[in-house]
C-alpha cells in the first residue's frame, strides 16, 4: 500500500545518508510502498543544488547494488526527481522559515495531506536544537498529517545527557511521535526471536531455570576500528554496541510472552525484562564486566588501535566488552547471560546460544566409557549466517555405543537473504505506518544506561592495561576466566 510522506532529512550530504537511507528508500519505491506521493528535503551546510542533489542520490543506489545501470536508470532518475536540497544551518530560525515554506509547497505538489518524517541524521548534540526549531518556526503540521521523528544513537553518554537529549526534544514531540532506530532491531533474525520462543512448543516449553543453564550473546567483529577511530575515541564498545544492541537482544531473550505482539505489549515486557536484570553496585560491575583493546596481531601485519589514524598514543578506550548479567524473571531466576562484543576478533559473527542443562546421570557411561553426554545447545545465528542450529545428542553409526553430538541445522540461502529486506528499509516502511514495535521506548534507553552507567564509572575510575588481546584472538584472558569461574566456557569460538 503507498504510503504518503515528507521527508525531511537533516544531514542529507552525510554518510548515513548516502550508505543506507536513499538506497532504503529506494527499495521501499521499488515495491510501491513509496509512489508519486513522497518528496524528500535534504539539508546540510554544503551548497548543493537540487541537480547535483539528484545526482549523489543515484549514485547512492548505483554503490549500494541496486541496478541503475540499465532497466532500472529510468527508474532511479524519477525517483531522485522527487528529492529537493536546501542549505541549511541549525542554529539559523531564518533557515526553518524558508524549510517550512519549501515543506508547505511539496506538501502541495505531491498531495501529502501534512504527513511529516524529520529524520535526524546528524550528531546528537543538535537533535534539541532542531527539535526547538521544527517547532517554533512552526514546521509541525496540525492539518490531520502525522509528524514523526526518526533520531539515531548515540543517545546520550550515560543516563543523564541521554535524559537532556530526550528532555529537549519532547518539547516538540510526544513519546508516541519519537522513533529511536536501533537498526539491530531491524535485522530479521532478531525479530525472529519472538516467534522462535512463543510460536514453538517444543523451544518455549525449554525457556526456563529447570532447563537453561546460561545464555550467550557474540557480536565479534573482525575488522577494527577502520575510519571510524574519531567516533570510538569518545564512544568505545560500552556506548557503541553493548547499551543499545547487545541489551535490546538480551530483552528479547528474556522477556515474559506478551499477550499480542504489538508495539505497546512488547515495550512493556521488553521494559520489564530491563527492570528484572540485577543493577551492579560498583564492586559487582568489577567482578562481571571485562573490557579490552586490541593490539598487533602475531605475525605485526594489523595495526594496534593507539597506532590506528585518529586515536591517541595512550587511548584507555575499549574496543572489547564482555559481562555477566543476571536476571530476576521468575521463570529465568538465576540463569546467568554472558555478554561480549569486540573488534578485530578472529571471525565476524553474530549470534546466540542457548546452553541447556545436562542430564542428572548418564545411563550410557558404561557402553561409552564417558560420564557426561554433550548439553543440548540452540544457536540463533543473526549475521553473517541467518538461521538456526540445535546440538543434540545420538548413537554415531560405528559398532559398538559411540554417543556423538549431531547438528539439526537451517541456514537462509543467499538467494533467500537477498530478499530480505534491508534493516532501514524494514524500520523506515515501519515509521511511514507508525508501527514503533521495532523501535526503542525512553524507558528501555533509560534502563540500559542506568545498567551499563555503572560499569562505565569503575573503569573510569581505574587505569586498564591495554592493549590486552592479540588481533585475530578472541578476546582477553580475562573473558575466558569469566566464564570459567562459573565452570563454563564460550560456546562460539572458530579457534578451537
Amino acid at each position: 500500500m503507498e504510503q504518503r510522506a515528507l521527508f525531511i532529512i537533516f544531514g542529507g550530504t552525510g554518510d548515513l545518508a548516502y550508505r543506507k537511507l536513499y538506497p532504503a528508500l529506494f527499495s521501499l519505491y521499488e515495491k510501491g510502498y513509496l509512489k508519486e506521493h513522497f518528496a524528500v528535503i535534504g539539508t546540510a551546510r554544503r551548497p548543493w543544488t537540487d541537480d547535483h542533489y539528484h545526482e549523489v542520490v543515484v549514485n547512492s543506489i548505483d554503490d549500494a547494488g541496486h541496478d541503475v545501470s540499465r532497466t532500472n536508470t529510468e527508474m532511479a532518475r524519477k525517483f531522485a526527481s522527487h528529492f529537493y536540497y536546501q542549505s541549511h544551518n541549525v542554529d539559523d530560525a531564518n533557515h526553518y522559515v524558508a524549510l517550512k515554506d519549501l515543506a508547505n509547497k511539496l506538501d502541495d505538489q505531491y498531495e501529502l495531506n501534512g504527513n511529516r518524517i524529520f529524520y535526524m541524521a546528524m550528531a546528537p548534540q543538535f537533535f534539541g536544537t532542531i527539535a526547538g526549531h521544527l517547532k517554533d518556526q512552526n514546521l509541525l503540521t496540525d492539518n490531520g498529517g502525522f509528524n514523526r521523528l526518526i533520531i539515531e544513537k548515540p543517545f546520550g553518554r550515560d543516563f543523564e545527557t541521554a535524559k537532556e537529549l530526550n528532555d529537549s526534544i519532547s518539547k516538540a514531540f510526544n513519546e508516541e511521535q519519537i522513533f529511536r532506530i536501533d537498526h539491530y532491531l531491524g535485522k530479521d533474525p532478531i525479530q525472529s526471536i519472538a516467534s522462535l520462543r512463543f510460536s514453538n512448543p517444543i523451544i518455549n516449553a525449554l525457556w526456563n531455570k529447570e532447563h537453561v543453564d546460561n545464555i550467550q550473546v557474540t557480536l565479534a567483529e573482525s575488522l577494527g576500528v577502520e575510519e571510524r577511530a574519531g567516533y570510538y575515541e569518545t564512544a568505545g564498545a560500552m556506548r557503541d554496541m553493548v547499551q543499545n544492541h547487545v541489551l535490546q537482544v538480551v530483552s528479547l531473550l528474556t522477556m515474559n510472552r506478551p499477550e499480542i505482539y504489538d508495539a505497546k505489549h512488547l515495550r512493556e515486557k521488553k521494559v520489564e525484562a530491563l527492570n528484572n536484570i540485577q543493577q551492579y553496585t560498583e564492586e559487582e560491575a568489577k567482578q562481571n564486566f571485562v573490557r579490552g583493546q586490541y593490539g598487533a596481531d602475531e605475525i605485526g601485519s594489523q595495526l594496534p588501535y593507539r597506532d590506528e589514524e585518529g586515536t591517541a598514543d595512550d587511548s584507555e578506550i575499549e574496543t572489547y566488552v564482555a559481562g555477566k548479567l543476571v536476571t530476576h524473571n521468575s521463570g529465568l531466576a538465576g540463569v546467568p547471560i554472558y555478554i561480549r562484543t569486540g573488534k578485530r576478533l578472529a571471525k565476524k559473527s553474530t549470534q546466540v546460544n542457548i546452553i541447556f542443562k545436562g542430564l542428572d546421570k548418564n545411563i550410557f557411561s558404561e557402553l561409552t566409557g564417558k560420564k557426561e553426554i554433550p548439553t543440548n545447545v540452540l544457536t540463533i545465528h543473526i549475521e553473517p549466517d541467518q538461521g538456526y542450529t540445535i546440538e543434540m545428542s545420538s548413537k554415531s553409526g560405528n559398532q559398538g555405543y559411540d554417543i556423538q553430538p549431531h547438528y539439526l541445522r537451517f541456514r537462509m540461502t543467499s538467494e533467500e537473504k537477498a530478499k530480505v529486506p534491508d534493516a532501514y528499509e524494514k524500520l523506515i516502511h515501519d515509521a511511514l505506518k507508525g508501527d514503533k514495535t521495532n523501535f526503542a521506548h525512553w524507558d528501555e534507553v533509560s534502563r540500559a544506561w542506568k545498567l551499563m552507567d555503572v560499569v562505565r564509572k569503575t573503569w573510569d575510575n581505574t587505569v586498564p592495561e591495554f592493549p590486552n588481546y592479540v588481533s585475530g584472538s578472541m578476546g582477553p584472558k580475562a573473558a575466558d576466566d569469566l566464564l570459567e569461574r562459573d565452570g563454563r566456557k564460550w560456546e562460539f569460538n572458530p579457534l578451537k
